[in-house]
Formats: C-alpha cells, structure tokens, sequence
C-alpha cells in the first residue's frame, strides 16, 4: 500500500503540485531550512513575501549570522512566534563558528546533527535533508499528521504521545526510496491544498480511494480535535510616552515575551506611583494629563492578553540626546522616518497602536 501511496501522490503532484514556490529555485539547505521555519504556524500565501524580503535582506548563512539580531527581528515583524527568529540567528551563529572560514557556510548532512541546532526538529532536520540533498527522511509536520490520520482513520488526537509515535511509523513506511524532494513536497501540498482542515476536498484526492476516514464518511470529524479550552486572560498597561521627539520604546529582554522586539513600556497598574516610577526611570517629566485609550486585545495560543494603552504627554531632561540612547535600549519612535520602521522589530500590538497613532493622531 505504500509504494502505490507514494507513486499516486508523487503522479499528482507532477500535475497538480506547487512548483513555483521561491524557496524551490534553488532548491538548496540555506532557503529550504529558512522556509521550513517560516512556514511552522504560518500559511504559504503569507510567508512568500516575507521569504522574499528576509532572503533579499540574508542571501546565505554568513550574511544571517553577521547581521544585528534587530534587523533580523525588522524582518521577521508580523510572522508572529518570534523565538523562531532569535532560533535562526542562533544557528546561523552557530554554524558559522563551527566551521570558521569556510565560504559558503556548510549544513550538517545528519539528522542528529541538525536537530542539535536552536530551533530545528526533527520533522524540520528531516525536510531539509529530502529537499535539499535528496536524503530518505521521513517528515511529520501538521499538513502530513491530517493526511495520515484521516488516511488510517486515527482514533484521538495526533498529538497524543501513542498517536505520535504511530503517525511517525506510518510516515515513515510511506516515504519512498527516491524522488524524495518531490514526495515530501507532495504530501505537504495534498494538506495545504486539499486535505484541509475544514471541507477537504476529497472528490480531487490522489488517495482518496483508500482513505479510512473517506470510507466512513468521517473525513469532517478527523483528525480529532485536541478537547477545547477556555484561554485565561491577562491584563497590561501600555504607556505612551509622547515628546516632541516622538513615542517612547524600550527592547524587551532577549527572553520571553516578544523577546528582543521593541515595546512600549509596561505596567501591571496604572496608578500614581506605577506611573511616577516609569518616568523617573526614564528621567522624564509630565506635561500633560494622562489620557486614557480604548483597551486593545492581542491572543496568543495559550492566552488572552488585554492591553489598555495610556497616552502620556512627557518632557525630556536636556541631558537626553534625541535618538537612539544605547545604554537604556530605549529609542524615540518617529513615525514621519520612513527608515525607523524598517530598522526595528516591533511586537504586534505595539505596531498596531503606533500605526493608529500615525493615522488618526490618537491611539485609538
């Protein structure tokens, strides 16, 4: 059976499959590994453009490894998952030390190997050794754990620790001995493209004429959903430090939450002495009444978080040069610099409020 899975997939994907995908041309480890990561998460039809721009910007491992991780994160601004981008600066790094003066930079051709680097599994070491080098490696990303699991008709959710380990043994049995960049590939596309999450369109399946869940006409109830969960929710202050030399960020620490992107300060209150204690940090002084904004909702996958934003008419000390101040890590966001935005990564709901702050002259 899985000779004949391959070959009908392999067949289809010669006529129906994505062959026009810019990490595809050249096919090579630098573009398949920054693809990979991109597209963990993310849609193909929104990491393209990024890819482009980031490839653009980081044409090879040595240019990723010597650029300044704050125009790496620039780059990677709106992918969201951001550790994914501290990942590959890590391991560009990383590589480039291991292997000094080589030109051009070498990947690892083991899977032990890679998967020792920051940021790469071993379904994502394994895309990379069958699409760049063509090696027999089995992969099991979320487009490949819905088509296996409706295609065996997998009781439970695939995330499960004995669903896991029987998802891996079927991917691995079906990976054939060669065409190996096109088949991994292939299996990818039949997900993104057809067995979709909601209304797979089994009617244009390769291998529909087998699929247990197809068979039972359970394909709209597999793979089996992990049991809902109500997302507690947190509360932030935001505060909107305005000078005449524009909006106060600080970089958030190298760790954690938007880790290494640039915020707006935070607070967990805003009461009088929370407040007094932000501005004293960075000796500045009030001008104006804070002005409340409208709360502002941004989700993660494990929480909500309620940003209430406060917009606070402030003074520098003279002592302060307008621009960057390398000590603190702190900056005047001008939102009038076309070049500012491209210099720095924002988090998400800092973009958003800033971006309302340019447009209508309020945050909201």
């Amino acid at each position: 059976m899985e000779n004949r899975f391959a070959q009908r997939l392999l067949d289809w994907h010669a006529r129906h499959g994505r062959h026009d995908l810019p990490w595809q041309h050249p096919r090579d480890a630098y573009r398949v590994w920054v693809s990979e990561i991109m597209l963990q998460q993310t849609q193909v039809s929104t990491v393209i453009p990024y890819f482009n721009r980031f490839i653009a910007r980081f044409p090879n491992l040595r240019a990723l490894a010597d650029a300044p991780l704050d125009d790496v994160l620039a780059h990677w601004a709106g992918l969201g998952y951001y550790a994914r981008a501290r990942n590959l600066h890590r391991c560009a790094q990383r590589l480039c030390e291991q292997n000094g003066d080589v030109d051009p930079v070498p990947f690892p051709r083991q899977l032990d190997a890679l998967t020792a680097l920051p940021g790469i599994g071993r379904s994502t070491a394994a895309a990379i050794l069958a699409q760049a080098f063509g090696e027999r490696h089995a992969i099991l990303d979320g487009n490949v754990k819905r088509v296996l699991s409706r295609h065996i008709a997998l009781e439970g959710p695939p995330s499960r620790a004995d669903n896991e380990r029987r998802l891996w043994l079927e991917a691995e049995r079906r990976t054939p001995q060669t065409h190996l960049a096109d088949y991994t590939q292939a299996i990818m596309d039949l997900g993104a493209t057809l067995c979709l999450r909601r209304n797979p369109l089994c009617e244009r399946c390769p291998v529909a004429q087998d699929c247990a869940a197809r068979l039972q006409g359970r394909q709209h109830e597999l793979p089996t959903p992990k049991p809902g969960r109500t997302l507690p929710q947190r509360q932030t202050h935001f505060l909107l430090l305005r000078s005449e030399h524009g909006i106060l960020l600080e970089k958030r620490p190298p760790q954690g939450l938007w880790g290494g992107l640039w915020s707006l300060p935070e607070v967990s209150d805003a009461g009088h002495e929370a407040l007094a204690q932000a501005l004293s940090r960075h000796t500045l002084r009030l001008i104006g009444e804070p002005r409340a904004q409208p709360r502002l909702r941004h989700s993660f996958s494990h929480f909500h978080l309620d940003i209430h934003p406060l917009e606070i008419p402030v003074r520098e000390d003279k002592s302060h040069a307008q621009g960057v101040m390398e000590a603190r890590e702190t900056l005047w966001y001008n939102g009038a610099d076309p070049e500012m935005k491209a210099r720095i990564g924002l988090a998400a709901p800092v973009e958003r409020l800033l971006n309302r702050l340019m447009n209508t002259g309020e945050a909201e």
